[in-house]
């Protein structure tokens, strides 16, 4: 990243952190900025979450690791990261009408993960997210071997976690990704 397009991002950064405190308790910023200015690789999956329309904000910190873990904080799943199938596999299984990427795809050439249903289910406590549209979830692999995979939305002021064949994908479904720096 060009140093304009990283200072941008760090001023955009920190207006998200200094807004959403509820987010990230007892965290400072500075700590935050520093960490990351000591990691450009994870600046580069940061940006790409901010490109992609995920608003990257802090949701906490691994005392065990040391690491600070950004979570997509959009109020809708990413924008940029909508219409794709679940996975490798699911893609190259359809024969027509293929998105243009996988969700898991996109995800590993971000350098980020997918959120799990477990860390979905702790986003939501920090808002309410995807009361309009829905997010795949990392689906366990017994699930997967059968050709399912799972997402996740809030409707009714809860929680909800449905299935679907791999392979599908719809306007209205993207995908959240967190990132450990």
């Amino acid at each position: 990243m060009k140093a304009k397009q990283r200072e941008e991002l760090l001023r955009a950064l920190k207006a998200r952190f200094e807004k959403n405190m509820n987010r990230h308790k007892g965290l400072e910023w500075a700590k935050v900025q520093a960490k990351l200015e000591a990691n450009t690789e994870k600046l580069w999956s940061l940006n790409e979450m901010e490109r992609t329309g995920g608003e990257p904000d802090v949701v906490g910190y691994d005392k065990k690791t040391g690491e600070t873990i950004f979570y997509d904080c959009s109020a809708e799943s990413p924008t940029g990261r909508r219409s794709f199938c679940y996975d490798r596999e699911s893609l190259e299984s359809r024969k027509e009408n293929k998105p243009a990427n996988s969700a898991m795809d996109m995800a590993s050439a971000m350098g980020i993960e997918i959120l799990t249903e477990e860390q979905y289910r702790e986003l939501q406590k920090l808002g309410n997210f995807d009361t309009k549209t829905s997010s795949w979830v990392k689906t366990p692999s017994q699930i997967r071997k059968l050709g399912g995979a799972l997402f996740c939305d809030r409707r009714y002021d809860h929680v909800f976690v449905y299935h679907n064949g791999a392979e599908s994908y719809y306007a209205a479904r993207g995908f959240r990704g967190l990132l450990r720096v």
